[in-house]
């Protein structure tokens, strides 16, 4: 019941447990059980407690349910203010695998200076007590300002390739290995010149995909010396294509993101080279519409969903487990057009 004050000054009252439990005909420590979906309550009662729920418009004060436990629910993350896709695409994700494990996200976005973004960022959200904090950490530097702030919140570093430290549990895709599957599918359908249009070098991203292109070409007797550093942009990796039709084309190559085989087939495409049977083009990322290039791209799934779930299973860790290397999860190869044997 809304009190006088509450009338005059125009605030609301909203709903309480009690009400709920008012509304349904059972206890308020029923209505505790139903919403924590625990055992030994009536399919009937539990039904009827949910009704009063959707009536009332109850929503839980989780603030207080924090309180009362000693233990929030909310997930803090920190996330580069790249808009490339794997940042985004994984920020998106956790988002997602949050909601599922029924917790809120704060969200804290830095920039460089990353010594002096990164800081303050963690400590912040150690400050208003979150669970945990998820870094995602695409550049070389950020993980970096990661490594030198020292906080007591369980937290999870998302860095390819990175290793773990006390404190610290350090989580990614072995995009090293996709890099060699994507090269891998390549050898195998006949190609000895695979060039290779890599990302930046400040990114874990570029420098994991680049290692994995060079073992694959070194461990099969082939130079691994034709590669190009790029800045991940279309603009680059077209030029790049440009370079290659005048110098000399490689029968294959292999793009460190599906954005910069978009630019290396367009390249081809105005040069009158054709793919697959002048060139073969292998992306990463399996980027929404990528299935739609012309040709559909081969490409390297990556498994989003599955690094989000994961990393916020680590926070959950007890924290007198001795730390250690999580086996990173595994992407996928999708086959498409965009790959054939080679022709000369």
């Amino acid at each position: 019941m809304e009190t006088d004050s509450m009338a005059n000054t125009g605030l609301r009252r909203y709903p309480s447990i009690r009400d709920v439990a008012k509304a349904a005909g059972v206890s308020y420590q029923t209505v505790s059980r139903v919403l924590n979906d625990l055992p030994d309550v009536a399919p009937a009662t539990r039904t009827k407690v949910l009704a009063a729920v959707d009536e009332l418009g109850y929503r839980r004060n989780l603030t207080a349910r924090n309180l009362a436990t000693n233990r929030s629910t909310t997930i803090g993350i920190v996330t580069d203010d790249s808009p490339r896709l794997g940042p985004v695409s994984t920020l998106m994700a956790l988002e997602k695998a949050a909601r599922q494990r029924g917790s809120n996200c704060s969200v804290v976005t830095v920039a460089e200076p990353y010594a002096d973004t990164v800081p303050t960022a963690l400590r912040g959200l150690e400050e208003v007590g979150v669970h945990g904090i998820v870094v995602i950490a695409p550049v070389v530097s950020a993980a970096a300002a990661v490594r030198a702030t020292r906080v007591r919140t369980p937290l999870v570093l998302i860095a390819a390739g990175e290793d773990s430290a006390p404190g610290l549990l350090a989580f990614a895709e072995n995009q090293e290995l996709g890099a060699r599957i994507a090269t891998q599918h390549l050898l195998r359908l006949g190609h000895t010149d695979i060039v290779h249009v890599a990302g930046s070098q400040d990114w874990f991203d570029g420098r994991t995909r680049l290692r994995g292109w060079a073992a694959e070409m070194r461990e099969a007797g082939l130079p691994a010396d034709r590669w190009y550093e790029s800045d991940w942009t279309p603009r680059f990796a077209y030029d790049v294509g440009k370079k290659l039709v005048v110098e000399g084309l490689p029968t294959a190559v292999f793009a460190a993101s599906d954005h910069m085989a978009l630019g290396l087939l367009r390249a081809f495409a105005e040069s009158g080279v054709r793919v697959p049977e002048d060139v073969s083009v292998v992306g990463y990322d399996d980027a929404e519409g990528s299935d739609f290039y012309f040709p559909p791209l081969t490409t390297v799934r990556q498994d989003f969903m599955g690094l989000a779930t994961r990393s916020l299973e680590l926070l959950d860790k007890p924290t007198d487990d001795p730390f250690g290397d999580e086996p990173p999860t595994e992407p996928l190869l999708q086959i498409r057009q965009s790959t054939a044997r080679p022709q000369r």
